[in-house]
């Protein structure tokens, strides 16, 4: 396996779920910080994940009633600033518009500029609304070895399931979808991804989630 210690990682969390499912206990407050066996929230798995291994800059980004959330990441996960660590929550900055984001996609869209001035080797994007555990070094690690522009990691899950949790097309493109109608066989869920992916071709996947037009930007790399 590669090593992967010097490595420069940025693992950014999806903490915007507004979690209507979950209701009432998302009634004041996300879905990532729904409390879970006793102090802990939900966001504490992915974090956990990825402190445990050794990826400690970390951006959180919020959208959906977030004062509960924001507290606990304050009060919770205080890294050493003297080392570079962090885990930072960072709410919707309408940098592509006044609106909200549409979606995992365009929520990594409208916050490029993290990716800018972090400047990492590689990009890990997880929920923050999953229970589990996991050690994202094996997929770094594997991703590396792939030589691939991005990784995606699932789990097998019974046809019937895929409306609820979504989908893993079998090719590629066009990729996984969101609670699909017709139910597949593999869920989608972790993302890992190689920084220097040219800017304008996640402008073109945007625009097309979205359904808009938007200028070319300059390359990541």
């Amino acid at each position: 396996m590669t090593a992967t210690g010097r490595k420069r990682v940025l693992a950014i969390v999806l903490a915007g779920g507004e979690g209507k499912r979950l209701i009432p206990l998302t009634a004041d407050r996300a879905k990532p910080a729904v409390p879970f066996g006793g102090h802990y929230r939900i966001v504490d798995f992915a974090l956990s994940n990825m402190a445990n291994a050794g990826y400690l800059r970390i951006v959180v980004l919020t959208q959906y009633k977030s004062h509960s959330l924001d507290i606990h990441l304050a009060q919770t996960w205080r890294l050493s600033p003297l080392l570079g660590n962090y885990v930072m929550p960072v709410p919707a900055q309408m940098r592509e518009g006044r609106r909200w984001f549409e979606g995992s996609a365009d929520a990594i869209f409208q916050n490029l500029n993290l990716i800018h001035d972090e400047k990492p080797e590689y990009i890990c994007v997880f929920g923050a609304d999953h229970i589990y555990h996991m050690d994202p070094r094996q997929m770094v690690e594997a991703h590396i070895d792939s030589g691939a522009g991005v990784s995606v990691a699932g789990i097998r899950a019974p046809r019937a399931e895929a409306e609820i949790w979504g989908e893993e097309a079998p090719e590629l493109p066009p990729g996984p979808e969101e609670r699909p109608e017709l139910p597949g066989t593999v869920t989608r869920d972790r993302e890992q991804a190689k920084r220097g992916i040219p800017r304008p071709g996640l402008a073109g996947g945007a625009a097309e989630l979205r359904g808009l037009e938007l200028p070319e930007k300059p390359d990541l790399a």
